[in-house]
């Protein structure tokens, strides 16, 4: 491909809308172009790219044993209500209705789909194990989009499902895209962690993610180094860490706390440790008001509460007004004692003795507070957040946390769609059994985000050669020299004829210009034809190192083809 015929409108300025480093450079190097919050489009590049890293997951995916289809985006409503998806997924699934009034929706995740299509299609039992994929457009209306393609409205995804006639089954197929997604990953030159995760609206027994660690991962990780156990917040296990409190069976005091609504408030009002406190907040789930309580130091994992309290949306803050209607207080003094609404307790809270909590009242909190003697929970849980420095649940030692951006996703969903939509198959004595499924995906767009967070420098993208836009450039200094344009055509020739994915700048530009642009978008390596061409000399540079090499062009070349070869 030729630069001068390459649609490739490159920006000097970072767009003001763009937040990370992905984003920027994804505009600024004419991957992309926005057309709404969360939508984008392809440009050349980008689309090239794209295209590379969704042929790396077809190929793995192939290889696994997995065969390919493609579903409709526009979906009719009948298999989510069937499943109890329809109302599950709430807002962010985007709805509509047609011309006859009936609803659809544009596909947010295909496992009823691919459900009905083997209820419709596979005959006998024979026929499994079973494992489909698409790679497809997804759209989520998501409260949020931000961060370019990390969390769109429109995205691609990869979506696969394993249908297996057991359990047993369900493992081997499982282990087999596990194997494959690291391959996949490992293809695409990503630093990801495996890491145990929530369901979520999937459902199912189990499941895992891969995560990008990332400054700007929406997402935190728990990890210990010394047993090698991972999971997402979401998930992580919070073993109750002890603290002292005061001792005996103290009578509880109401005290007297003006305009004190925070917990670093309370700790400076009363001179005392935070783990001494118990927040206590109301939440909206679903239809109902429930209230959550927390050590003083700790936050409320909001997933881990919607799951113990079996909400279907997101669970939100109550509104101040609700709160003073409960309460009878404004926000910042809510406390267990005498809520009718039910209270959800942390296993840590439940270890506390005498401690300190919201009375209820304006500018009143409650001392000496003790589970079960003046309140008792609905419930006691692990509802906590993880933290660094906690246990380890696995083996003890301190956790370590960071920031991810999950790439894929991998569930045992179990028969959770087969008995909703009545996946079964008569077994060899003809008894009725329940198929046993899979569910397993990638982010698509994701993935290419990911590889440009964890490679780029002050000068633009650093990709692996395997999705790179093109795998070399060919840049002569002066395109006005014949003597160089002859001398690069040569090369940008003889690398086209190697198999290599070559791209020459043969524009009538700066050679700085040049420069900045093939290290801008990406490109692994760099043949520059200067003033040395007379002698058959030229430079020779791989993007992710700092220096370049003098080489005779037969050197360069043959060293371009064995690099590109070997890192595809």
């Amino acid at each position: 491909m030729r630069m001068k015929n390459l649609l490739v409108p490159t920006l000097r300025e970072v767009p003001a809308e763009a937040e990370i480093t992905s984003h920027k450079l994804m505009l600024r190097a004419a991957y992309i172009r926005k057309l709404a919050a969360g939508i984008y489009s392809y440009l050349p590049l980008g689309l090239k790219t794209l295209k590379k890293v969704e042929q790396i997951v077809r190929e793995e995916m192939n290889n696994a044993g997995a065969q390919e289809l493609l579903m409709a985006a526009l979906l009719p409503a009948e298999a989510y209500q069937a499943s109890g998806r329809w109302d599950v997924f709430g807002p962010s699934m985007f709805k509509l209705k047609d011309r006859n009034d009936r609803d659809f929706c544009l596909g947010p995740t295909h496992e009823e789909l691919f459900t009905q299509t083997v209820i419709d299609e596979v005959r006998s039992y024979k026929e499994y194990p079973m494992t489909l994929y698409q790679i497809q457009t997804k759209y989520r209306d998501e409260g949020r989009p931000r961060f370019g393609l990390m969390r769109g409205r429109e995205f691609i995804m990869k979506d696969a499902y394993s249908f297996d006639l057991d359990e047993a089954g369900l493992d081997i197929s499982y282990k087999k895209m596990y194997d494959a997604y690291c391959r996949i990953f490992d293809r695409l030159g990503l630093d990801y962690t495996i890491v145990d995760a929530d369901s979520g609206a999937m459902g199912g027994s189990g499941s895992q993610e891969f995560m990008v660690k990332s400054p700007v991962g929406e997402d935190g990780i728990a990890y210990c180094d010394d047993c090698g156990y991972a999971a997402n917040y979401e998930k992580a296990v919070c073993i109750p860490q002890d603290k002292q409190y005061p001792q005996g069976d103290l009578e509880m005091t109401k005290i007297e706390t003006p305009d004190v609504h925070t917990i670093e408030e309370l700790v400076a009002f009363l001179n005392c440790d935070a783990h001494l406190f118990a927040k206590t907040i109301i939440y909206k789930a679903d239809d109902k008001y429930i209230a959550a309580m927390v050590r003083g130091d700790r936050e409320i994992n909001e997933v881990k509460l919607k799951n113990l309290v079996g909400a279907i949306d997101d669970l939100e803050l109550a509104a101040p007004a609700i709160v003073r209607d409960i309460t009878n207080a404004q926000v910042g003094f809510a406390g267990p004692c005498g809520l009718s609404i039910p209270v959800y307790v942390d296993l840590e809270v439940a270890n506390m003795k005498n401690f300190v909590v919201g009375a209820n009242e304006t500018n009143y909190h409650l001392t000496n507070v003790n589970i079960h003697r003046d309140f008792e929970p609905t419930q006691i849980a692990d509802i906590r957040v993880i933290e660094d420095g906690d246990a380890c649940p696995k083996c003890g030692k301190p956790i370590k946390t960071a920031q991810g951006i999950e790439v894929g996703h991998i569930f045992k969903l179990g028969t959770k769609y087969s008995d909703a939509l009545g996946l079964d198959y008569l077994d060899e004595s003809g008894k009725p059994k329940t198929v046993v499924m899979g569910c397993y995906g990638i982010g698509v767009t994701r993935c290419l985000a990911a590889a440009i967070e964890q490679g780029n420098d002050e000068n633009g993208i650093i990709l692996p050669v395997s999705i790179a836009p093109f795998e070399a450039i060919v840049i002569p200094v002066n395109a006005k020299d014949d003597e160089q344009m002859a001398m690069a055509e040569s090369i940008y020739n003889e690398l086209k004829a190697s198999g290599i994915d070559t791209l020459i700048d043969d524009r009538a530009e700066r050679a700085g210009v040049k420069f900045k642009d093939a290290d801008l978008i990406g490109i692994p390596l760099r043949i520059v034809v200067g003033k040395k061409c007379g002698e058959g000399i030229v430079e020779y540079k791989l993007r992710k190192d700092e220096s370049a090499s003098e080489m005779t062009v037969k050197d360069a070349t043959e060293s371009a083809v064995r690099y590109i070869t070997e890192n595809r």
